[in-house]
């Protein structure tokens, strides 16, 4: 389960990445009653997401070259430095190296072996998101990968995770990913990691995170969501001992999720 009690090693920030962030910020005001506040003219026009005045995200124009829009999971680290070398030792790629964000905190970003972008945030005065786990926030990080046993390895090494495996005909599908020092029990995972079926390879899809947001209707948020312009990935569907949930692309092309059920977001 997430929550704002961070540990080293689960998700603390999340920010989108748009090519025209007030189209955005007014997708995501029109759909989860989110305000953007701007960082400032030294931002670079980077700014937050709030929700009854508490940080749940935060938006900014694509940085890099060719770069697509997409959400970008943070996952807390106590050294960015050192994680950088854990990330190069694994396999994975330095796409920013370790660099201060005034004295908000230290970041940098990351592409794993399989193709996935994700990046670390080292806490100054921001020590994370302010709201999780409630209507209209982050609930859940899932990662979609063209190699499941890879990535499994590569985020092990670099942050201790631990996973429960769900497998069908010995065939891994899922792997529900805690990060160490979450606590013990069913409610320290933080998140997943699927493995793409060969149609969905064939297809043309490859590795990526994407963030899952807590809603109180599944359809109703679905509905609004296309009715907004997101193009719809996967409709309203029942998952046993899940809950309710469905994924979209929002007008940009950035994908996310929504969810219904466990962990209880009404």
């Amino acid at each position: 389960m997430l929550t704002t009690r961070f540990v080293p090693g689960a998700p603390n920030w999340l920010d989108l990445g748009v090519p025209d962030v007030d189209a955005a910020a007014a997708f995501y005001a029109a759909l989860f009653g989110w305000t953007f506040q701007s960082a400032g003219p030294e931002a670079g026009g980077y700014g937050f997401f709030q929700l009854d005045g508490k940080t749940v995200g935060a938006v900014g124009p694509c940085q890099e070259e060719g770069a697509g829009p997409a959400w970008t999971p943070y996952f807390l680290t106590a050294d960015a430095d050192a994680t950088s070398k854990a990330v190069e030792q694994a396999g994975g790629r330095v796409r920013t190296a370790p660099m201060d964000v005034f004295t908000a905190g230290r970041l940098a970003t990351f592409t794993d072996p399989t193709g996935a972008d994700f990046a670390v945030w080292q806490p100054g005065d921001v020590k994370g998101l302010e709201a999780v786990m409630e209507p209209n926030t982050l609930c859940w990080t899932e990662l979609y990968t063209t190699d499941a046993a890879a990535a499994q390895d590569f985020y092990r090494s670099v942050f201790a995770w631990t996973y429960q495996d769900m497998t069908m005909g010995g065939e891994l599908l899922y792997s529900v990913a805690s990060a160490p020092g979450a606590g013990s029990g069913d409610d320290t995972a933080h998140g997943g990691i699927l493995q793409l079926q060969q149609m969905h390879l064939d297809a043309g899809s490859t590795s990526e995170w994407h963030p899952y947001f807590g809603v109180t209707d599944c359809d109703a948020m679905y509905h609004t969501a296309t009715q907004l312009g997101a193009t719809p990935l996967i409709a309203p569907m029942d998952a046993a001992g899940i809950g309710r949930l469905a994924m979209v692309m929002d007008p940009a092309g950035a994908p996310f999720a929504l969810l219904k059920g466990e962990p209880k977001t009404a």
